[in-house]
């Protein structure tokens, strides 16, 4: 475990545990599950100023990606009622919403202002136009890399989105085995939120789909073998060794420690490698738009939102809201701002923090917006799909599907079988389960 990744863990023990003994004193107290990303982390430190507020006590659980997801899920299907507030995104929200597993959030105070919310976020957590989750943070994807290390190569990056070729060009020019610099960092970890979010929206800048309008598999075409070929390719010249289990944190981890030139990943990154109390590299970072093929109009970028929901059936719902609202708002994006500057409040959620003229100085805003805006959920790749979603397909049986299929990816990555052995297992569990689903 690196330094980065031994403090974190450190500082979400410790705020779970003081989050419970300050909760043991507060008649009402309220069980969040949330996700080890630094945001939340944060939001976590000043959970003591919602208390003061309101005498509502809170209990943090704080889990990796792949752990919380699978926690809420359980619990939500099972009715387990482990959580009160639950940290979910895009992919489940409308889902959840439509199958009344979630308190529907249309009864927020006029103060909370939900119509400032960013259309983009708005929609991708409602269901037939109810909110059931609010935006804790929005985010796309987006290139972050080393404009000393592209300077140093002789290269320029484009203006608007470089192609896939330009980037697997730099990234072996910016590779430094000697001293430790990787051309490039991406994510190769299984989860399909993790490695398999990064390779649908690669995959759908190369022409490639999850399924045809008819709902059968599409891993046996050429695009996607193209995608996967070349992903493992570029990232055995130039990625790190072991890439094949890093996810965020793992490859945030190696650029702030200056161990990447590039890293295409969430916006959201962008204030942590820009931070000079966490990153080694904070005064030489540059951003551009995701990558797309030459000769395709589409970007590899990603939409998502890491948001606030309540489970149906809990008995704290108006503590819930009341903490959603406090964590969602205006004010603790001012709270964050007046704290730890502007560059460092969450980002991608509010259309008045993008208004806003002092946020508007901070070098990453804009293109972190560009790149929401230019995610097309309704159109995600080239060809027409039956789904909606940029990273994942918003039906019941994807995330279990896509799970098993970024394992098999992985398993590629490590050399532990071919692209072609890794695809045709995609194909086969991919079909097996929307014939057993009664989709084909």
């Amino acid at each position: 475990m690196s330094l980065n990744s031994t403090l974190r863990a450190a500082t979400a023990l410790g705020l779970i545990a003081a989050g419970s003994a300050y909760a043991d004193s507060h008649a009402t107290t309220i069980t969040i599950a949330t996700v080890n990303n630094g945001d939340m982390i944060r939001m976590q430190g000043y959970t003591d100023r919602f208390t003061e507020e309101t005498g509502i006590g809170v209990e943090w659980v704080t889990l990796e990606e792949n752990v919380l997801r699978q926690r809420v899920t359980t619990d939500i299907t099972t009715k387990g009622g482990q959580f009160d507030i639950m940290t979910i995104g895009m992919y489940e929200t409308p889902i959840w919403g439509a199958n009344g597993w979630l308190v529907a959030l249309d009864d927020l105070s006029d103060d909370y202002d939900v119509d400032d919310i960013l259309p983009a976020m708005a929609n991708g957590l409602s269901s037939d136009g109810t909110l059931y989750a609010a935006p804790f943070y929005g985010e796309s994807s987006m290139i972050m890399y080393r404009t000393d290390l592209m300077e140093k190569a002789g290269l320029e990056m484009p203006e608007g989105s470089p192609t896939w070729g330009f980037i697997r060009d730099a990234a072996a020019k910016m590779t430094d085995r000697d001293n430790d610099i990787n051309g490039i960092c991406l994510r190769g970890k299984a989860g399909w939120g993790e490695g398999g979010a990064l390779i649908t929206a690669m995959a759908n800048s190369f022409g490639a789909r999850w399924f045809d309008e008819d709902w059968n598999a599409q891993f046996d075409t050429a695009a996607w073998n193209e995608t996967l070929t070349f992903f493992t390719e570029m990232m055995n010249e130039s990625g790190p060794a072991g890439y094949a289990t890093n996810g965020f944190n793992e490859n945030l981890s190696l650029f702030q420690q200056g161990k990447c030139g590039m890293w295409i990943d969430a916006t959201v990154a962008a204030s942590f490698v820009t931070n000079p109390n966490d990153s080694t590299v904070a005064d030489s970072v540059g951003f551009a738009l995701a990558p797309h093929k030459d000769g395709i109009d589409k970007n590899g970028n990603w939409l998502w939102a890491w948001a606030l929901a309540i489970p149906a059936g809990t008995q704290k719902e108006d503590a819930a809201k009341q903490f959603i609202e406090w964590a969602t708002s205006k004010d603790y994006i001012e709270l964050v701002a007046e704290n730890e500057g502007w560059a460092n409040v969450p980002p991608g959620a509010r259309t008045s923090l993008y208004e806003n003229p002092e946020y508007q100085k901070v070098p990453f805003a804009q293109m972190t917006l560009d790149s929401i805006l230019t995610a097309d959920p309704n159109n995600p790749t080239v060809d027409p799909v039956p789904y909606t979603g940029v990273q994942f397909a918003a039906i019941p049986e994807f995330a279990g599907v896509a799970t098993e299929v970024s394992q098999e990816f992985s398993a590629a990555y490590a050399g532990q079988q071919s692209v072609d052995e890794a695809l045709a297992k995609a194909q086969d569990i991919t079909n097996e389960a929307m014939e057993a689903a009664g989709y084909r």
